[in-house]
């Protein structure tokens, strides 16, 4: 992938997203379609969007039983999106399934399927108190990725922060997608672990996904050309 900035269309319609889309003549940009938009309007807004020649990062988050999330896989492999993800929360084998699925569907061998380790909304405090997850959130997310990699993931869901310490970990090549990027005026929102894209690249991430940074700019086609500017030329 040349272009390492996907777009959250974070919209509750598709006429939404593709109005926005259109507006600031974002046609064809790395797109990421979460549960809101996608339970809203179903594989159809997947097919639009490809053929439009956007790349898709489907961030559906899978996490169920084994043979459930394999047969859901296998379902969403005939999409043909770019990067799907599951959460690794869910184990080795659901993840191994969730791999499986993807190969069974036939066109699904060409999709990145990555693993949420956990959420950017989430302090240490938060994990260690509700989740009953012992040490920092570095340590945890360290883990999981290594149980990804392990499963037969192509990467992981994690923050800026974590993204050098899992390619230490898991190799190089294994992928790091890092939500939580804002750039350097924007505000922080619900988002704990947060970095702006020069601090992306410089920590190891390898794919940012970035939503009301861009979504709720006054210019947001400049917006997301200060994110590239950001990304390619390192400005802090």
């Amino acid at each position: 992938m040349i272009n390492p900035i996907f777009l959250a269309l974070d919209f509750p319609t598709w006429q939404e997203a593709k109005q926005f889309i259109d507006m600031n003549e974002l046609q064809g940009v790395p797109v990421k379609v979460g549960m809101e938009l996608f339970y809203r309007e179903g594989p159809h807004v997947i097919e639009k969007l490809k053929a439009d020649n956007h790349p898709i990062f489907l961030d559906l988050k899978l996490h169920d039983i084994p043979t459930t999330v394999m047969r859901a896989m296998r379902n969403l492999s005939a999409l043909g999106v770019d990067i799907v993800n599951v959460h690794a929360l869910g184990g080795s084998e659901m993840i191994k399934w969730a791999k499986e699925g993807l190969l069974l569907g036939g066109t699904g061998k060409n999709t990145k399927l990555i693993a949420v380790t956990i959420l950017t909304s989430m302090s240490d405090k938060t994990m260690n108190d509700e989740l009953r997850l012992n040490g920092t959130v570095n340590e945890v997310a360290s883990h999981l990725a290594n149980i990804s990699y392990q499963s037969g993931a192509d990467g992981v869901v994690c923050s800026v922060h974590e993204a050098k310490q899992i390619k230490h970990v898991c190799g190089s090549d294994f992928l790091t997608v890092t939500p939580g990027i804002r750039l350097k005026q924007s505000d922080k929102n619900d988002q704990e672990r947060i970095a702006t894209p020069f601090e992306a690249r410089e920590k190891g991430a390898d794919i940012l996904v970035i939503g009301r940074s861009i979504t709720k700019a006054e210019d947001p086609r400049k917006a997301y050309e200060q994110a590239l500017e950001e990304w390619n030329r390192g400005y802090k």
